[in-house]
Formats: C-alpha cells, structure tokens, sequence
C-alpha cells in the first residue's frame, strides 16, 4: 500500500494514494509512506524518486543494520523496530530532506501508522516537519524496546526464589540460558540504534535546529538508559547462573558425603560377613558358642563408634 500525506501551497493537509500529485505545482511538502509494498509498488519507489541505487538496494535487501547515510540531497536512515513476539528487528527505512519524507517497510508498522495519523490531524507551519515526523518515528520506535526490556527484567526476577525447588532444575537453566539468548537479541538491535542516535545528536549535515536536538538527545538518553538495563540484566542473569551452579554443587556434595558416610560404615561390616562367609572347615569361630552374638555384637560396635566419630568431626553438619 503507499499512501501520501500532502500539505498545499495554501497550507491544506491531503490525504492521497496518487504519486502523481506529489509534484503538482500546489504541492510544497509531502510524506509518502511505503507500506508492505508490492512488487509494482517497489518499481514505483525506483521510478517516481530519484534517489541513489545503494539507498534503494538497502530497503530491498533486508534486513540491513540501522544507519545514517547522506546522498546528495537527502539523507537516509536505517531503523530498527522491534517484534514484541519474536523479538526480531523490523526495519523502516527512511528518505528525508525539507520538502518530504519518504518511508518504506516491508513488515507492518504501528509507529509509522501512529505518525502517519497524528501529522494528517495537524494544520499550520510544514516547515519543520520533516525533523519532526524523522524524531517522532524515532521516538516511538525506541518507546516500544522498553515494554520488551521490562518484560524480560520480570522474567529474571521471577526466577529468584525457585533455586529451592527441587525437581526443576534443568526447567530453571533453560529459562536463564533463553532470557539471555533474548537479551542478546534484543542488544543486537539497540546497541546500533543508540550508535544511529549518537551521529544524529552530533551531525553538522543534519538541518535540525538547537532546540530540536534536545529532543533527539533525550532519545539517545533513553537508549543509554535502555543499554544500561540490557547489561545489568545480563549481569544478574550470569549471577543467577553461578548461584545455581553453586546451589547444585552445594547438594551434590551433601549427597555424596552421605553416601560416603553410609559405605564407611558398611565397609568394616562387610569385611567380617565376607570372612565367616568364605565356609572354610577349620575356622574355630564357627564353632563358637555364642560365635554368631559376638560377630553381630561385634558389627554394632563398629557402626556406633564410626558414626559417634563422624559426628565429632561434624561429618554430618550441612
């Protein structure tokens, strides 16, 4: 779908599906959004503009990494939205000089539709559009990372706690090792928009008046914002890791000191059953009387006095 918003000689806001219109004389400044385009829709872009063939090769070929270019005339981004469900990048690219901004994206896009319908609504002074409509993408762009970012932080927390549950052990790893893999995901798109932000704060080229860039700047403060929160939650999610690592190793080994315990302690007895169990005839103590007391009296002692030994050596303190 590609649909136009125009703004008239007379200051009159057009809504419009026609690219022929865009350069009627009555026209001083248009958006023209590229919305899933179809194929006939894309050589339209390519025919109805004149812009470069590496600009147009970066929409076509997706999913490019976000950036900054200037071309003469122009200047193109490269933005990142994200899919709240898959946490994969969407990426709008966008054609920007004073008298238009041409968008294209190739996957469905709220925050172009919620900037679309805002400036439709708007009547007065176009001449600032362009910076605006360029910082309002932006800024509902990286709104949208916090809600995913958040979302994740809940998930680390919710995994405090659940170390002393026992029999979910490999459910808890699993949960960490994919809030991590997310994390990364979600750093793959926000670690190069924030370097996006930082040329646009410091451009020259950029026509963006002083008071505007305060307001590209605090969008670069909320991605510093946004990466400070990715490394402090991949932080604790390395901690939680350890500490159940720990927590682990901590119960194997109470686990195998008790089965230490347990095999001391039979050791000597089986010993004593294996020599009267060996039925040799002259063994003088198979005649015994009272033999077979003696042995097992003899077995009791020697399972008391090991136990009362490790517990004075605190073998059986956890």
């Amino acid at each position: 779908m590609i649909r136009c918003l125009l703004v008239t000689t007379d200051h009159q806001v057009l809504v419009d599906t026609d690219l022929d219109r865009l350069h009627a004389p009555n026209i001083k400044w248009y958006f023209v959004d590229f919305d899933q385009p179809t194929e006939h829709e894309k050589q339209q872009l390519v025919s109805a503009f004149e812009f470069h063939p590496l600009a147009l090769e970066d929409c076509f070929q997706y999913l490019q990494r976000p950036k900054l270019e200037y071309y003469e005339g122009y200047s193109f981004f490269v933005l990142h939205a994200l899919d709240t469900e898959s946490l994969k990048g969407k990426e709008i690219n966008l054609f920007a000089n004073e008298k238009y901004v041409v968008s294209y994206h190739e996957e469905p896009s709220s925050e172009i539709d919620l900037v679309f319908n805002a400036f439709q609504r708007i009547h007065g002074d176009h001449e600032h559009w362009t910076i605006e409509i360029v910082h309002k993408i932006m800024d509902k762009i990286v709104d949208g990372y916090f809600p995913i970012v958040h979302t994740l932080e809940d998930k680390i927390f919710s995994l405090e706690g659940r170390y002393e549950q026992r029999g979910n052990d490999k459910r808890i790893m699993e949960d960490i090792f994919d809030i991590r893999s997310d994390l990364l995901e979600v750093a793959r798109t926000i670690l190069p928009m924030r370097d996006l932000l930082y040329r646009v704060v410091e451009s020259r080229r950029l026509a963006i008046h002083a008071n505007k860039k305060a307001f590209f700047q605090d969008i670069y403060d909320h991605l510093l914002k946004l990466n400070d929160m990715i490394e402090y939650n991949r932080e604790m999610t390395s901690e939680f890791r350890d500490n159940f690592i720990s927590l682990n190793s901590y119960r194997m080994n109470n686990i195998m000191k008790t089965l230490t315990i347990f095999t001391t302690i039979f050791m000597p007895l089986t010993f004593i059953a294996g020599i009267y169990g060996m039925n040799f005839e002259h063994m003088p103590e198979l005649t015994t009387k009272y033999g077979y007391f003696f042995a097992l009296g003899g077995m009791a002692m020697i399972s008391i006095s090991m136990i009362l030994y490790f517990r004075k050596n605190h073998w059986f303190d956890e």
